[in-house]
């Protein structure tokens, strides 16, 4: 159980800590702790009167300390919710903004017991070094969410689906992340959409994710990019096609090819220096996930091929622009070379 998941359990055993800090990339997971802890905490009649929202861009720490240290009204709790306090990192706070550390230390030594103040921002770490930071870990929990390689995000489908009282196998999972990627919040909501879809069935397949699960350009042009890697030139030209009739427009999906294949390119020249799927993604600012693909499909081409294949579709987009060449037939063109 990770660190998240205790926190969860935590909370559903009414076992409540005065701080939380949720921090991290992976913002779903922080805003569903949040909700977590508000709905734990308080009642839907109670939160008019108890539950608080401050961003420090806008509000001093002082004014939420003190709405923390005011008892709660017609209910056991208070909720202050603090967003985005980057004066527990390392960043240069650019607002104009005055805040209080000192009262905030103060409060973070000898938190309300009738509060529940929760910090939450889109951070890769916090500094270690600051006392309110080392106070935050005294007295509260901390919790980081990292963006969850494939393995994770599976598993996280799985269980998603198993608190609705259904099954999911690993083939309709592999199709789910395929279609709608790796944000958890796209793929909630098409969990949701999928288990209300079957109904009184038990099962999601892959056949059911077909039917329900629209494909973005994006993803398409990913499938597209998979059938020219596996050398399947005539479904390849019959996809593209079809995409064509969607009224998708040639110069856009040339666009999402050449960054496809710059990625292919950027992580396959990566793992050769020895980067791993997650460093990979936090140098290049992508999901591991999208990593994983990457170089699933970087495997199939040499490096020259890739910088030719890069070389090739900026002539293609100059030569779209300028229109001295039809935009179709250009496309036509680049899958047929690349299958020779």
């Amino acid at each position: 159980m990770n660190a998240l998941q205790e926190i969860h359990k935590k909370i559903k055993q009414n076992k409540m800590a005065p701080i939380y800090v949720l921090y991290g990339q992976e913002e779903f997971l922080i805003e569903e702790a949040v909700n977590l802890i508000i709905n734990s905490a308080l009642s839907f009649e109670e939160r008019e009167f108890n539950l608080s929202v401050f961003d420090m861009n806008e509000v001093p720490i002082d004014v939420a300390v003190e709405d923390a240290e005011t008892l709660p009204f017609m209910g056991e709790k208070r909720v202050v919710l603090i967003k985005d306090p980057v004066f527990f990192t390392g960043n240069k706070d650019k607002t104009k903004v005055e805040h209080d550390l000192k009262r905030l230390e103060q409060y973070l030594d000898s938190p309300s017991p009738d509060a529940i103040v929760i910090f939450t921002g889109n951070y890769d770490k916090l500094d270690e070094r600051k006392k309110i930071v080392k106070l935050l870990k005294k007295n509260g929990e901390v919790i980081q969410t990292s963006l969850m390689d494939d393995k994770a995000i599976s598993t996280w489908i799985k269980n998603k689906v198993t608190e609705a009282d259904k099954e999911i196998d690993e083939e309709a999972i592999h199709l789910l992340l395929q279609l709608v990627g790796p944000k958890l919040m796209l793929l909630a909501n098409e969990v949701e959409k999928l288990v209300l879809y079957i109904g009184e069935d038990t099962r999601i397949d892959s056949s059911v994710i077909r039917n329900l699960v629209p494909r973005t350009l994006e993803q398409n042009v990913f499938a597209l990019i998979d059938m020219i890697v596996k050398r399947r030139t005539r479904d390849a030209l019959l996809f593209f096609y079809d995409l064509l009739e969607q009224k998708e427009e040639p110069i856009k999906i040339l666009s999402l090819l050449a960054g496809q294949f710059r990625l292919i390119y950027q992580v396959k020249e990566l793992y050769k220096r020895g980067y791993g799927q997650n460093q990979t993604g936090t140098y290049l600012k992508v999901h591991p996930y999208r990593v994983k693909l990457a170089g699933d499909q970087a495997a199939k081409f040499s490096e020259g091929e890739l910088q030719k294949i890069m070389n090739d579709l900026a002539e293609m987009d100059y030569k779209m622009k300028t229109g001295k060449m039809d935009k179709k037939l250009l496309i036509e063109l680049f899958i047929l070379q690349l299958n020779k």
